[in-house]
């Protein structure tokens, strides 16, 4: 149990830690949200730089604090150079995706499909985007999950995650369930500031249990051992289609690009937070300031890995004082490699610091997910079929405060599902065998291809319907089921089956939904009207 790991001084810091959760969370819910403008886009008077920080905060959170160590440890520092993918595509959506958004003044980014084709493709976007936010956000809380699991059993046995689990859905449910939008924003930036601190220490903590100077250490991660590759290996220009070779420059500038514009301008999750600044432009900045502030910080992490390394498998150079045998294990993957360092190496106080760093990833992990999630359930779904409804029985239409109320219902609904979907990925990721990072990147997959492919095809070719939206968005998410490895093992014979990288099978997904999506004829009406606004826009500049 806990109290084995930590000492008196550990428990000073989390007491400090506790002290701080219960006063900003008091703090930023004092002003309850009474609209939904307040409550899913933050009266749209949030702060660049804060939104830039929330942003970061929800692509990387817990994938980062255990994802990165891992990908250090087992990897190198490939990952890195995906951030390229992330510039060229965070370009696309600041040009073309932001001042849409603004221009329909939309609350979520499905909205302006109803613009462009219809109200049912609206809907059914939200669904998908739903579906596959349940599978990328329940991943990374069952990520978050092992940590803090390590931390309150020291295993990761089935009963732990899902104690944990749990730990975790009520504190981020108390967190965020008043204040919306704004108070999910204000808790991504303190967290953040706490994890990235935390592994500030834990850097320097390695760094001074390896009795090495610096040019040993890296000549170690350069050689670090027979028919392996070094570690510091930043560019990978090898044609390697398979799983193993998702971080080369040519998925790097295909399938990257492809999850980043998906992630940055079709994903409520992160393009929610975009929506809450005061005009297009300082959306599009806080866009390209995350991702400028993503590879120092996803650096931080992945070193902390590169140190482990040395510091488990270099014996020679810990002059025999650390057997490498005793490194955690967890289905053959060694994912638990960094907490095992946290809860036996670290000294008291900066353990207890790490440790709530860990926290501080996990609560920004579930909050990212929250509000996202119960905008599209009440804006995109809710909303209008309760409209419908009170227009047909001829009642007057409800104040903007009953969906409020709504929309803390769905909270309620959507963390339920996470912490089942995280549960489940604990099953699913011990029959994959997959490292954690590239774990939480491939679930994205699923609904991003569809969802490209009905964008693509509306914004640049000016073409879809309302069924061929429904057909891409179950082809693209039917596509990409069909490439994985488990179901191929159950539907195809061995000699047919092939190992291919999420990134391509992005791409693949996304040609497929494309293509289908682009049978369908945009209704005439909708073409008419968004001819007169291109011709509108042109007129005023």
């Amino acid at each position: 149990m806990i109290n084995a790991y930590y000492e008196a001084l550990d428990w000073l810091v989390f007491g400090a830690y506790a002290l701080l959760i219960v006063l900003t969370a008091w703090w930023f819910n004092r002003k309850k949200a009474n609209t939904s403008a307040e409550y899913f886009l933050g009266g749209n008077a949030m702060p660049t730089w804060m939104v830039a920080i929330s942003v970061l905060a929800t692509s990387q959170s817990a994938a980062t604090f255990i994802g990165g160590p891992d990908q250090g440890y087992q990897g190198d520092l490939s990952y890195l150079a995906t951030n390229i993918g992330a510039f060229i595509a965070a370009l696309v959506v600041a040009q073309v995706l932001i001042p849409r958004f603004y221009q329909y003044r939309v609350y979520t980014v499905y909205e302006l499909l109803e613009q462009q084709v219809g109200p049912k493709a609206k809907r059914r976007a939200g669904l998908m985007y739903l579906f596959g936010r349940v599978f990328a956000s329940g991943a990374r809380l069952y990520m978050a999950a092992i940590a803090v699991a390590m931390i309150l059993y020291g295993n990761i046995a089935a009963s732990s995650v899902i104690m944990a689990t749990l730990v975790l859905v009520i504190i981020g449910l108390a967190y965020s369930i008043f204040g919306g939008i704004r108070t999910v924003i204000y808790s991504d930036v303190i967290q953040c500031l706490v994890y990235t601190s935390a592994a500030v220490c834990v850097i320097v903590s390695l760094w001074l249990a390896i009795p090495a100077d610096f040019s040993t250490i890296i000549e170690a991660l350069q050689n670090p051992g027979p028919e392996q590759g070094s570690k510091l290996a930043l560019f990978k220009f090898d044609l390697d289609f398979s799983a193993a070779g998702v971080f080369n420059m040519a998925s790097v500038l295909t399938g990257f690009v492809l999850l980043n514009i998906a992630a940055f301008g079709l994903d409520q999750d992160m393009t929610q937070r975009v929506l809450t600044c005061k005009d297009a432009r300082s959306g599009s900045r806080a866009i390209m300031l995350s991702i400028a502030m993503v590879i120092p910080v996803m650096f931080l992490f992945i070193v902390i890995g590169l140190l482990l390394f040395v510091f488990y498998q270099r014996p020679d150079i810990m002059l025999g004082a650390i057997d490498g045998a005793n490194v955690g294990q967890f289905q053959g993957e060694k994912i638990t490699v960094f907490m095992h360092y946290v809860l036996n190496e670290i000294p008291a106080g900066v353990k207890g610091l790490v440790t709530i760093g860990i926290i501080a990833a996990a609560i920004s992990t579930l909050n990212s997910g929250l509000s996202s999630m119960a905008s599209v359930v009440v804006q995109d779904i809710y909303r209008p079929w309760h409209e419908k409804c009170q227009r047909q029985q001829g009642d007057a239409q409800k104040e903007d405060h009953h969906y409020v109320l709504v929309g803390r219902f769905a909270m309620l609904g959507v963390s339920l599902a996470l912490g089942f979907m995280a549960i489940l990925c604990y099953f699913w990721q011990q029959y994959s065998q997959m490292p954690l990072l590239k774990f939480a990147l491939s679930v994205m997959v699923f609904s991003y291809s569809g969802l490209l492919g009905v964008y693509f095809t509306s914004l640049f070719l000016g073409r879809g319907s309302e069924a061929s939206v429904l057909a891409a968005l179950i082809v693209g998410f039917v596509a990409t089921l069909l490439m994985q490895p488990y179901v191929q093992a159950m539907l195809l014979p061995s000699q047919w089956q092939f190992n291919l990288g999420f990134t391509w099978q992005l791409c693949i997904g996304t040609a497929l939904a494309t293509l289908v999506c682009a049978l369908g004829r945009k209704p005439e009406q909708l073409s008419q009207a968004n001819r007169h606004s291109l011709h509108q826009e042109v007129r005023h500049g």
